[in-house]
């Protein structure tokens, strides 16, 4: 965090419509999140969110994955164009990619991302219709670390709500959207109050505790 602005400096990375990140802009503007987004960064050119980012007057840059042989090569370059901007911390919105080792170890616990369903279940994809299929009665969201493993890192915030009767895959998803359109903006700013503090891969408490959610 910058000492001068005292306001976490977030780099934010999309794939498509951009609705979290829409959450972040919006908490920013409203006071609520001590943050900054310096630059957006998405692998799909046609991604709606480049223009929530240039609405709100962020930079954005569009660096496509079809423009390099394998996963590496391209993980690197956008690593190369990201430290530019020196982030805190870098948030994936819905960035469809699964990041290199590499790419995970260069940001070493300052990537963050908000998965829906309750880590650790339901890690990937389809999150809600695996978890109508399997009879849970509750589901959610995640804001977790991210590490080289998927979706395994640790937890910093959750938030629940009921599957009911009669719901879809559709119907879910929107449920839960709208509460991690909430707790994404809460769980940085935890970070950028001290509330939460990330240290060798571990999420702790202003007193130096380890937690879990």
């Amino acid at each position: 965090m910058s000492a001068a602005s005292d306001r976490l400096n977030l780099v934010v990375l999309i794939s498509g419509g951009g609705t979290n990140l829409q959450s972040l802009i919006d908490a920013i503007d409203a006071g609520e999140l001590s943050a900054s987004i310096s630059a957006v960064f998405s692998n799909n050119s046609e991604a709606f969110g480049l223009q929530r980012a240039e609405k709100a007057g962020i930079t954005t840059h569009i660096a496509s994955h079809r423009d390099y042989e394998n996963r590496s090569e391209y993980d690197a370059a956008l690593a190369d164009q990201i430290v530019k901007y020196q982030p805190d911390f870098l948030i994936l919105a819905g960035f469809m990619r699964i990041l290199s080792a590499g790419f995970v170890a260069r940001f070493s616990d300052r990537i963050l991302n908000i998965h829906p369903a309750l880590l650790p279940k339901f890690k990937g994809t389809n999150t809600h219709q695996r978890a109508i299929d399997a009879g849970e009665v509750e589901h959610g969201a995640t804001v977790h670390l991210v590490t080289e493993a998927l979706d395994d890192g640790p937890n910093l915030l959750q938030a629940r709500v009921p599957v009911l009767e009669g719901d879809t895959a559709a119907s879910l998803q929107q449920r839960v959207l709208k509460e991690e359109h909430r707790i994404y903006p809460q769980a940085i700013q935890m970070l950028a109050t001290g509330k939460l503090i990330i240290q060798d891969g571990v999420i702790k408490d202003n007193n130096g505790f380890s937690v879990t959610n």
